[in-house]
């Protein structure tokens, strides 16, 4: 019954979307052809050779970055649907106050926004990866695994944003978040450049963020080297992420909403 009644929940974010879907579309794709056309090939041209031997790939400057870049659009995805969102169904519109007035609990609301954020992640994970192939950044079917990392990495990071934006009274704090923390962790999480290239100490604090652990998966996973213990080591510490986020999101749900 609950997982039902979270299904009813989900099904107001779909319709919703319905009116919203051309222009999040067009970002969905324009944002991968200018992100893999500036960095991938603009960039990539630069880095050959030794260059590109001392990235650890055997590939081009392309192929390392793209397998990155659908790590990160997760990472970002997962925070930004987890903001504005949030905070309106609380503040603003009321979204949730309106959910409440139906047999829906807490925990459907929250279970059924979050199934949301997880249709959100995977599409746009999904168009970075076709368009990311189309360019020739994935040379082999192993790409592929790059989507259940995406998804696994984009709620890692929405659990705990969700958990936050369901706390803070002021939107101030988003702006604050996008600065320094989202566009830092985007620019020193191992995408552009391999993190042993930092100094000891950022490349420590950056391993502490989960993006950090997706880029290295999906890359990982992209070139056909996944191994045992690294792997379980990436995925357990974004479970651990997921995990935490989605105990704190219910405690502040249930804290915020309940009458």
């Amino acid at each position: 019954m609950s997982t039902a009644l979270s299904l009813r929940a989900f099904e107001y974010w779909r319709f919703q979307y319905r009116r919203t879907w051309r222009g999040t579309i067009v970002t969905s794709i324009l944002n991968p052809l200018l992100y893999l056309a500036a960095m991938g090939i603009g960039l990539g041209t630069l880095v050959k050779g030794q260059r590109a031997s001392s990235l650890g790939t055997n590939g081009s400057y392309l192929e390392f970055v793209a397998p990155a870049l659908v790590a990160t659009t997760a990472f970002q995805t997962g925070m930004f649907e987890a903001m504005y969102p949030v905070m309106a169904s609380i503040k603003w519109i009321k979204t949730y106050v309106a959910m409440l007035a139906s047999p829906l609990g807490t925990r459907d609301v929250l279970n059924g926004h979050l199934m949301w954020m997880v249709l959100r992640i995977l599409q746009t994970s999904a168009a970075f990866l076709v368009i990311g192939a189309l360019f020739g950044g994935f040379p082999s079917w192993d790409a592929l695994w790059c989507l259940p990392i995406a998804l696994l990495l984009g709620m890692a990071a929405a659990l705990p944003m969700t958990a936050f934006s369901a706390h803070t009274q002021q939107e101030s704090s988003f702006a604050a978040i996008q600065r320094f923390i989202i566009i830092p962790t985007f620019l020193f999480s191992g995408t552009f450049f391999p993190l042993s290239k930092l100094p000891l100490p950022l490349e420590l604090i950056a391993w502490l963020t989960p993006l950090s652990h997706g880029v290295a998966l999906a890359r990982s996973a992209a070139q056909g080297k996944l191994e045992l213990l690294p792997t379980l080591g990436h995925v357990g510490y974004l479970a651990l992420w997921c995990v935490v986020g989605f105990w704190l999101a219910h405690r502040i749900y249930r804290r915020r909403l309940r009458p």
